[in-house]
């Protein structure tokens, strides 16, 4: 009976520690920092306009659990989560005391990325146009991208929005082209003196390419062409080339 009793409880041990195993080394997966300034702020969210809730003290650690574009979100050794910036973070070390480092947007990040967004100036038609654009990455060749923008012309003014996809070539060199294919809307407002033209709202159609140049960290320079359709209610395809050139950052 007694070395019965011995064997169940060795077994027992045994399965207390199988099941404690994963959490051991669930735990030591984050990595672990200490805070080395007078203290580390958390915000309850990842961005400055988020309010400040509490503060880590100097010499004592917080477990990064993952990162969002500029903010991290890390555990106090009491359990308590927060965010904070990457300029705070800079300031930790690691347990051996050397300083912690992190990418702060580079080529890799530019070759592969989930978001990214734009603002343009350039032409559409003859008119003066001002646009931005947002995307988001399958893949980093393909990649689905929605674009606004605001003409306004000697004769007429109007706003323009486009949706389709994007084809990048070199997603891993600094100067990659790409192509793009499309729809759209048009919305021309036309200017006149003594009779006024009637506003329109126009489907489009585009295909065009452009350029997009590596400059640093999450910033790139794109420029880009579009050959528009404008489908017309009165059955008169019209045309229009869009040129514009500008910054774009990746996260």
């Amino acid at each position: 009976m007694i070395a019965r009793a011995r064997h169940l409880a060795l077994a027992g041990l045994l399965l207390l520690a199988s099941l404690c195993a994963p959490a051991l080394s669930a735990a030591s997966e984050y990595l672990q920092l200490f805070v080395t300034e007078p203290y580390l702020e958390l915000h309850t969210g990842p961005g400055r306009g988020y309010p400040v809730f509490h503060v880590v003290p100097r010499d004592a650690s917080v477990d990064v659990l993952f990162r969002r574009t500029d903010w991290f979100k890390v555990r106090t050794e009491r359990g308590v989560e927060g965010w904070a910036s990457q300029t705070d973070m800079l300031k930790t070390v690691l347990a051996d005391g050397s300083p912690f480092r992190f990418p702060l947007g580079d080529r890799a990040g530019f070759t592969a990325h989930r978001w990214e967004m734009g603002i343009f100036a350039g032409e559409y038609g003859a008119a003066t146009l001002v646009s931005g654009y947002a995307a988001l990455s399958f893949n980093s060749q393909l990649q689905l991208e929605g674009a606004v923008g605001n003409f306004l012309g000697k004769f007429s003014n109007g706003v323009t929005g486009d949706i389709g996809l994007a084809h990048i070539v070199l997603p891993e060199a600094r100067l990659s082209p790409f192509l793009t294919l499309g729809v759209g809307l048009v919305h021309t407002e036309p200017k006149a003196t003594l009779v006024q033209p009637a506003n329109r709202t126009e489907q489009t159609a585009y295909v065009g390419g452009g350029l997009r140049y590596y400059l640093t960290r999450r910033f790139f320079l794109r420029a880009e062409y579009k050959a528009h359709w404008i489908f017309t209610k009165r059955n008169e395809n019209e045309e229009a080339d869009e040129w514009k050139l500008g910054f774009a950052f990746f996260y």
